[in-house]
């Protein structure tokens, strides 16, 4: 089965960035705007309870953290990915570097960019389009990040939570 494990941001957060994903985003329908810790890796169903184990641990070596979310970013020319950036401070990446030690043999294909995707699959000019008005406005959002959830992806092609985790140290 196929797993993912993400940080859902606030309502506010998510409605904002639904607000442009309706429009060019065709994974809208699947899954929330989230912020990708470990991208799709696949595992079977025994092994998953062992993962879910050390995430917790996991989890409990964390203290809930700030996130700042500052300005429309884009990935191109490695792909036409328009997104909302977050500062990548120490504890997201702590944090993504302890899940993904968890999850050692599926190594991620890209380096980490802590982000919430807004736009994909868009064609050149569309990309050049969307990302040319988007990247003109300010975003000056911050909220605090205390739990990260592990997914798995349905048959339909959505992703629903499997189990989630709150961060707790003390």
């Amino acid at each position: 089965m196929k797993y993912g494990i993400v940080i859902f941001p606030s309502k506010a957060l998510q409605d904002k960035a639904n607000s442009f994903r309706k429009r060019y985003d065709p994974h809208y329908a699947l899954i929330p705007p989230h912020i990708t810790l470990k991208s799709t890796f696949e595992v079977n169903d025994v092994d998953i309870k062992d993962i879910a184990d050390q995430l917790h641990q996991t989890a409990q070596r964390f203290a809930p953290f700030q996130i700042k979310v500052t300005k429309f970013s884009s990935f191109q020319p490695v792909n036409n990915v328009i997104y909302m950036k977050i500062i990548p401070e120490p504890e997201i990446v702590d944090l993504h570097e302890a899940v993904n030690a968890v999850i050692a043999d599926s190594p991620s294909e890209y380096s980490f960019v802590p982000h919430i995707t807004v736009g994909q699959d868009l064609s050149n000019d569309e990309h050049s389009d969307v990302y040319s008005s988007l990247r003109l406005q300010e975003i000056n959002h911050e909220e605090t990040i205390d739990r990260f959830h592990l997914l798995y992806q349905l048959d339909n092609g959505s992703w629903t939570v499997y189990e989630t985790f709150r961060l707790r140290k003390e």
